[in-house]
């Protein structure tokens, strides 16, 4: 009898030991105790010569991940959900966009003319070549980084298209005031992008930043925008021609 009851206990002692291996080797959202991510908010201002811009909107700030903090998977895109940079007169609609890593942007062109859409940057480099109105293309942002997006026959045209690996970002409106909900506590690298200011001054606004369970503000950052605009050459690294009225990039195909 009691050779009985010490084998059932072994046996309860073994099945328990089963229990804590398997409920360890389960992730934590499948175990019901997902870590509670926070909102952080933040307030950005622009200046210029020293004075305060009225519009501080287009400010794109993102978290990426440092040491043990979980890196968050990105959902993939659907077709439902890619974004378009539309070509309308002469110009990119918005001249922002910010997509996840391996996102598609669609570019149509909805000017009566043709258009040449290109970026020989580092973030994504491509030639769309020579398409005419009423027509779409379609280019896969596959890596992170900023994309500087031109078009090779109208030099006023231009655009930014930021792939992130991340979902922690915010784009600022225009009073200044962003937010990024679902923060998961832990150490992160800070961002900061604007096309108007310059690469120097948005380096040195990067910082690491711990965020904490009970963490709300992001902080309060002044920008100081730059008075020279993003020099750039054609595709073939050239000064870009005058206008040809007769050229077929004017000509309604």
């Amino acid at each position: 009898m009691l050779r009985l009851a010490h084998c059932r206990i072994v046996w309860y002692v073994l099945l328990l030991c089963a229990f804590v291996f398997a409920s360890a080797s389960v992730p934590v959202s499948a175990q019901g105790t997902e870590l509670k991510g926070v909102e952080l908010k933040g307030k950005v201002q622009l200046t210029r010569n020293g004075r305060r811009v009225n519009d501080a909107s287009s400010v794109v700030i993102w978290l990426t991940p440092l040491g043990t903090t979980p890196v968050p998977s990105l959902p993939p895109q659907q077709s439902s959900e890619i974004p378009k940079l539309v070509q309308k007169d002469k110009s990119f609609h918005p001249s922002l966009l910010v997509i996840p890593a391996g996102g598609q942007v669609e570019f149509p062109n909805q000017d009566p003319f043709f258009h040449n859409v290109f970026s020989l940057f580092d973030g994504k480099r491509f030639d769309l070549g020579l398409y005419e109105s009423g027509t779409t293309q379609f280019v896969k942002f596959d890596k992170p980084g900023i994309s500087f997006i031109f078009c090779n026959i109208h030099a006023q045209m231009s655009a930014v298209v930021i792939a992130l690996s991340t979902p922690y970002y915010a784009i600022s409106n225009g009073r200044g005031e962003m937010s990024i909900a679902g923060v998961i506590p832990g150490r992160y690298q800070m961002h900061i992008f604007h096309p108007s200011v310059s690469p120097e001054v948005l380096h040195a606004a990067e910082r690491e930043i711990t965020v904490t369970s009970g963490e709300t503000f992001l902080g309060a950052f002044s920008l100081a925008e730059s008075n020279l605009e993003l020099a750039h050459k054609n595709k073939y690294g050239r000064d870009y021609d005058r206008p040809e009225p007769d050229s077929p990039a004017y000509a309604r195909p």
